[in-house]
């Protein structure tokens, strides 16, 4: 059984999202605010499948808990369960990590689409990782160096913090290197969108990249764009 840890603080919320959850089958534990979560997750560890989060918490905010899962490398699904509908809320969220975003109120079908899908791509990834254990964690171009395990990066000889989902991303290019790859299917297996919004996220997260790779972010040698196509990684890049 798929165990979920709901963090709301309202209550009338959290026991309706309980008792629709454990409808479906799943084991349901909730909780009121953030330091609660982090300490049930410490203490049920491997056990929790996925956190849904609510974003403005007291004590501590749903983004503050989400960074704190991915800097200890814990690498839970979170989906963001929250009343706030700016898109810098949602560009902040994906920063710190989590993998979906889901704005109140919100369609009851939709969560619970969200969620099975979320857990079945958590457990694929988990299988996938146990086959791959032996693979190498470490990779490099031209003067960067990644270490996806520690989320360690350096580039030119200096350290460089990049957010969870940037190391995802990142990773993915690698993963894929040479091969033109659409926005819908970044949106798909990076970030969980599934029906393919319309949205500058892949756009914006591929200007920081630049920022952080590129000799020159204006001519980028290693991170490309191919219009009406999608986005390329070349690791020896042509001279800029």
């Amino acid at each position: 059984m798929h165990h979920i840890l709901v963090v709301e603080d309202e209550e009338h919320l959290a026991i309706g999202i309980k008792y629709n959850l454990e409808a479906e089958g799943y084991q349901v534990t909730t909780v009121p605010d953030g330091p609660t979560a982090l300490k049930a997750i410490e203490e049920l560890a491997a056990q929790i499948d996925l956190v849904i989060l609510d974003l403005m918490l007291p004590g501590m905010s749903g983004y503050a808990v989400c960074r704190s899962l991915r800097d200890a490398g814990n690498g839970v699904p979170v989906l963001i369960l929250s009343a706030r509908t700016l898109a810098e809320d949602r560009t902040r969220g994906f920063d710190v990590g989590a993998d979906q975003y889901l704005m109140k109120p919100f369609d009851l079908d939709e969560l619970l689409s969200r969620v099975r899908n979320l857990i079945a791509r958590h457990a694929t990834r988990l299988v996938h990782a146990a086959s791959t254990a032996t693979a190498p964690s470490m990779y490099a171009f031209d003067d960067a160096q990644l270490n996806f395990d520690t989320f360690e990066v350096t580039v030119r000889g200096q350290p460089l913090r990049l957010t969870s989902m940037e190391m995802k991303l990142v990773r993915y290019f690698v993963e894929n290197e040479g091969r033109v790859i659409s926005r819908e299917e970044l949106l798909e297996n990076v970030w969980g969108f599934e029906n393919s919004p319309t949205t500058r996220t892949v756009d914006n997260f591929l200007l920081r990249l630049r920022k952080y790779f590129e000799r020159d972010p204006a001519r980028p040698r290693h991170f490309l764009s191919h219009r009406g196509a999608g986005y390329r990684f070349v690791a020896d890049g042509p001279p800029a």
